[in-house]
């Protein structure tokens, strides 16, 4: 009987062995490990990132669309002359009294704009040029945020692994001396089962970490552009302390002046303003300015004369595009005042949330961690001197793991709350 629960006991094990290794395989595959701290995470994102490429190829575009609201319009020249006359082409000469002979026409036109547009439209470029500045820094401000996110997800389930496989190491050696306990008919095999099944859990709790820390890695890889056979590994470890931020107005005063999102609205609303004042201009006719020339067809026979004109704005004043651009500000400054309110609910919110996540991770909890730590060990001892039943240690087991992973949990809240409260805010008033 003896041999036969051995010998499944074996089977058992070794396929719990291959799961765990074959759920663990890309985790083991990687053929370097880079450890970095959340700075140099900062700084590789930085440059590699290809949505911050793209978004920076934007900015440059909108740039040169500023050059090209400077430049004035171009020239047109126009001619008119003869091709073919008495036998000869282009016949352009004299007489023999010294006459002209020919004829033909030379006209310069320029456009000039009045009341401003030309200045008006630099305006728009250079307010359109800023809010793609601003949209590359709200697309930075999001992606940045996920980073970090990622960043202490992975140092959270590689502390979580630690602990598991180091409580998964101290369950092994108990399993090993109970297998000869019960060779030895000391133990009964129901209480050796209990303990196997508590070592099978927990290899399948290190496995799905090992799941998860490969999904985490997946994800900053994309962001960083990393290659698939470098593992990161962050060189932060979870803390239980922050520095609390100042006041909530204080930090709601500092993100309007920083935050990318709400300065976009505003940066809108100021574009707004000037496509009104760039379609009330539009009212305002263009003259065009055309000096020419004309041999032998006027009342002279070399004529100079300078024509001007001008549309009559007798129907069309632009009324409706003028309109339309006096909601546009009505509608911008509703959303700028929405903006302003919901950049206040969020602060508000993540600091409340930071200030009640620093508050689970006080002095008194602090020391029932560490406690509770120091009695693991000497709980296995005391069973494995009788000190204590098998329920009482499989009730404190349970009671341990659950306490140190709420405690790797509100070390990680605590982190994701700080970085929550930075997003809204648009900068890193904690770091």
């Amino acid at each position: 009987m003896i041999i036969y629960f051995t010998q499944q006991r074996v089977v058992r094990r070794l396929l719990m062995l291959v799961v765990s290794l074959a759920a663990a395989a890309a985790l083991h595959a990687q053929s370097d490990t880079i450890i970095y701290s959340l700075n140099n995470i900062d700084r590789r994102f930085l440059d590699s990132n290809l949505n911050l490429l793209a978004a920076h190829y934007n900015v440059d575009a909108g740039r040169a669309l500023i050059q090209q609201a400077k430049l004035w319009q171009n020239p047109i020249i126009s001619t008119d002359q003869n091709i073919y006359a008495g036998n000869r082409f282009f016949e352009h000469g004299k007489d023999m009294y010294g006459n002209p002979t020919g004829e033909y026409y030379v006209q310069l036109q320029q456009l000039i704009q009045t009341a401003g547009k030309r200045g008006k439209q630099i305006a728009l470029a250079t307010t359109n040029t800023k809010l793609s500045e601003l949209q590359l820094q709200d697309v930075l401000r999001n992606l940045r945020y996920q980073l970090h996110q990622d960043y202490y997800t992975i140092a959270q389930l590689l502390a979580t692994k630690e602990l598991l496989t180091a409580q998964l190491a101290r369950l092994n050696n108990l399993e090993n001396a109970m297998q000869a306990q019960l060779q030895a008919g000391n133990i009964a095999q129901k209480d050796y089962l209990r303990i196997q099944a508590l070592v099978i859990a927990l290899q399948q709790d290190i496995t799905e970490n090992n799941k998860n820390i490969v999904a985490a890695e997946q994800d900053m890889k994309m962001l960083l552009q990393a290659n698939d056979n470098v593992f990161i590994k962050p060189a932060d470890v979870l803390q239980n302390n922050v520095t609390l931020p100042p006041d909530v107005n204080v930090l709601i005063d500092t993100a309007k002046a920083v935050n990318a999102r709400y300065l976009l609205q505003l940066s809108q609303q100021t574009y707004a303003a000037q496509n009104l004042n760039y379609q009330k201009a539009l009212r305002v006719p263009d003259v065009t300015v055309a000096p020419e020339f004309d041999r032998n067809s006027n009342y002279v026979p070399d004529y100079v004369g300078l024509g001007i004109s001008l549309p009559l704005p007798l129907w069309n004043r632009n009324q409706g595009n003028i309109k339309s651009a006096e909601f546009g500000i009505k509608q911008q400054q509703t959303e700028v005042l929405a903006a302003a309110t919901q950049l206040r609910s969020n602060i508000t919110s993540a600091y409340q949330r930071l200030l009640l996540t620093y508050q689970q991770n006080n002095v008194t909890q602090k020391t029932f961690y560490s406690n509770y730590q120091k009695l693991f060990a000497n709980m296995l001892q005391s069973y494995q001197q009788r000190q204590i039943s098998l329920l009482e240690l499989l009730d404190f087991i349970d009671s341990y793991q659950q306490a140190q992973m709420r405690l790797l949990q509100q070390q990680f809240n605590l982190q994701l709350a700080k970085e929550e409260l930075n997003y809204e805010v648009g900068t890193d008033v904690i770091k």
